[in-house]
């Protein structure tokens, strides 16, 4: 897998260019454009912001063969919460849910 052409992939997914990137990620772009321009792969702490701006973890950047789901901030602030719940917590959660949609 060559990263750089992930990162580009996930940008196109966005809509991104490397400015918004740079926005995003807390990165500079003339960082961005370094790695870019240079075809340098970037650094593990590099890659985990980047990660983070598209809202995936660095493990869902190097599923291949596997589509990835990527979730706004509410989702994703959704989904950590629910982790941390008790599973009794959690099924009056989905039980919420459940009754939510059945409105619809």
């Amino acid at each position: 897998m060559d990263v750089l052409d992930k990162i580009k992939k996930l940008q196109n997914e966005k809509g991104w260019s490397t400015y918004q990137l740079s926005i995003e990620s807390g990165i500079t772009l003339s960082t961005l454009t370094n790695m870019f321009s240079r075809n340098t792969c970037p650094k593990v702490d590099t890659l985990e912001k980047i990660c983070d701006a598209f809202n995936i973890t660095l493990s869902d950047f190097f599923l291949e063969n596997q589509s990835t789901v990527h979730l706004n901030k509410d989702e994703s602030e959704l989904i950590n919460g629910f982790r941390v719940l008790s599973n009794k917590e959690k099924e009056a959660v989905k039980s919420l849910i459940y009754v939510l949609k059945k409105k619809e």
